[in-house]
């Protein structure tokens, strides 16, 4: 599949070719940039990251093993307390709490891996158009598209004020 790199000067100039790409319909397109940018970040129209999920399950998994433990204990090792219950909840909530955190630092720290494809090796080395200077001062657009399109992508680019315009095959 044919990619074409875009190298821009500007995060506006990236904006406004991506933006008209992905009014194309061309979606299959990555921005690197050095600095973060806000114009970039709306064009993207990102997603929020399935870390979040790694979170939440670590989290209840750890209020469960808090208040499952616990009790367990409990009920395995019963002390005279006078007529209350056993296995009361309220004392119990501070280790169910800390378990939370636990299995929650755990599994995010987990999905940031998985999600993140990590490790993959030196950076950026399995990113088809990646290019070192987009993490030093320039700012690049990938755009992945079919053999009958490259010539029109590379007219937008063009047209967008890119600095450098190449065609890698992968």
């Amino acid at each position: 599949m044919p990619t074409l790199v875009g190298v821009f000067s500007q995060p506006l100039q990236v904006a406004e070719v991506a933006e008209k790409l992905r009014d194309r319909g061309y979606s299959e397109m990555e921005i690197y940039s050095p600095v973060p940018s806000g114009e970039l970040d709306h064009v993207l129209d990102k997603k929020p990251s399935r870390v979040r999920y790694y979170t939440l399950i670590g989290g209840l998994a750890g209020v469960v093993t808090g208040y499952v433990m616990t009790v367990l204990m409990a009920e395995d090792w019963p002390l005279i307390v006078g007529g209350k219950p056993v296995a009361s909840f309220a004392p119990y909530t501070v280790i169910a709490f800390e378990l939370t955190i636990l299995f929650g630092v755990i599994m995010t720290v987990l999905g940031v891996f998985v999600v993140g494809g990590l490790p993959h090796g030196k950076f950026g080395s399995n990113d088809v158009g990646y290019d070192a200077r987009f993490s030093a001062e320039d700012f690049g657009l990938v755009v992945r598209c079919k053999d009958r399109d490259v010539s029109e992508i590379d007219a937008m680019l063009r047209a967008g004020k890119a600095l450098e315009v190449t065609l890698v095959e992968g």
